[in-house]
């Protein structure tokens, strides 16, 4: 082969990135092979459809050097999160991509594998988006398009006084994750030493923030009991004071029935101080619940055996305002409540 007839290293055409993107479309008859301006979407009856749209950007929610397969899987999963919490199913996704230069090939081939992993996981394909280049980090912008049974759609303002607040999973993994993961970056092992984590603890932290996992086998459980529900991104005190300003509702949270994984809670043992800023740290993608205490064991039950299950953490009150007891019972006043985008 001459050197005019290997392939260039960086993609040269808009047309030879959608070419990589296109077996991602596979199987959609709507989504014409990605040859098309638009695509064609028929809601099955007697659904109706959830959408949700949640960009990314270098800088903010990655970094420009992330594996490029984990950047991928995290901007579909951040979205698909939205989902499982209206208790929908994901069916499929448009895609908008930004970039500050022309990718090379083997950037894009990996960004597409770690696309492909995430719509195997979460049940969605590729059917539309569009591609430029432009000043700025890259940005990566998904709508993803989800299914619900008609009217069924679980609301995050219908919480009622009473109710049982739940969340799934672990908290504050991805928040510690990100500084254990930007330390890395660096070659030193700071934090890690402080507060007495081994690798493993590391490793599981770390791609707790580059790949979240949502919670799409939560939508069952969801439908059948809750009241309202919400995915927890900007942490759970932020978070949970949306749903109580939306819902007209108070909440109590009780800090020693909260659940965190091995590592969180070998750094707790160390810093208890950090109790805060790991209630208040986002990116956890996992679900805040609420359920009508007659429905609290039956969503418990329904969940016992689902990853991520979920934990039994407080109530909602009557009022306003939101009230965290630490793991001592004392009441946390907070700094920080959680991630504000501006």
């Amino acid at each position: 082969m001459t050197s005019s007839q290997m392939p260039h290293r960086y993609l040269t055409s808009e047309s030879d990135l959608i070419a990589m993107l296109a077996p991602l479309a596979a199987g959609v008859p709507g989504a014409f092979g990605l040859k098309d301006d638009c695509a064609r979407l028929t809601p099955a009856a007697g659904f109706d459809l959830v959408l949700k749209t949640d960009p990314v950007r270098a800088g903010v929610h990655f970094f420009a050097d992330d594996p490029p397969d984990a950047i991928a899987w995290k901007a579909l999963a951040v979205n698909v999160s939205d989902l499982a919490a209206k208790g929908a199913e994901p069916v499929a996704y448009l895609m908008a991509l930004s970039f500050p230069e022309p990718p090379t090939r083997d950037w894009m081939a990996r960004f597409v594998v770690g696309l492909q992993q995430a719509q195997a996981a979460f049940g969605c394909v590729l059917i539309g988006g569009d591609t430029d280049r432009a000043p700025g980090p890259l940005s990566v912008s998904i709508t993803v398009i989800g299914q619900v049974s008609r009217g069924r759609m679980v609301r995050r303002g219908t919480a009622q006084s009473g109710d049982v607040i739940f969340v799934s999973g672990t908290l504050g993994d991805s928040g510690l994750g990100l500084r254990l993961h930007a330390e890395a970056r660096e070659g030193r092992r700071t934090l890690q030493e402080q507060w007495g984590l081994n690798d493993a603890d590391v490793g599981v932290l770390i791609e707790r923030y580059l790949r979240p996992k949502p919670r799409i086998g939560h939508a069952g459980a969801l439908l059948a009991h809750a009241s309202a529900a919400m995915d927890l991104s900007d942490g759970l005190v932020k978070d949970l004071g949306r749903m109580c300003s939306a819902s007209g509702v108070g909440a109590q949270i009780d800090g020693a029935a909260l659940p965190f994984s091995p590592g969180v809670a070998k750094i707790l043992t160390r810093a208890p101080a950090a109790f805060a800023e790991i209630v208040a740290a986002g990116d956890d993608y996992e679900i805040l619940a609420a359920v009508p205490q007659a429905q609290a064991a039956a969503f418990l039950e329904a969940l016992t055996h689902v990853p991520g299950g979920v934990r039994r953490v407080g109530t909602f009150v009557a009022g306003h305002g939101i009230i965290v007891s630490n793991r001592d019972g004392k009441e946390i006043v907070f700094d920080r409540t959680g991630w504000e985008h501006f």
